[in-house]
């Protein structure tokens, strides 16, 4: 999709979704090797993290399902004519 100044493609989607996961992954083991120093807020705000991750996971998984379901019925509509 293109619009002016603006370029989003599924490889940048998908390397800047892998850029959180791993910035998440050097929190979380930063985290567990400080623990006696670790407060309540800390994990509060990694779960919070965590779950903005996963939501972002999910959507990305809901666009490829409706782009492969908008390619299979494209492909039974034409096997009809």
């Amino acid at each position: 999709m293109k619009m002016p100044g603006l370029t989003l493609s599924f490889s940048s989607l998908i390397s800047q979704y892998k850029k959180l996961q791993s910035q998440l992954v050097g929190q979380v083991k930063n985290l567990s090797k400080n623990l006696c120093t670790a407060t309540p807020g800390s994990f509060i705000l990694l779960q919070f993290q965590m779950s903005q991750i996963t939501q972002i996971g999910e959507s990305i998984s809901n666009v490829i399902a409706q782009v492969n379901s908008v390619i299979n019925h494209a492909v039974q509509s034409q096997r009809t004519q």
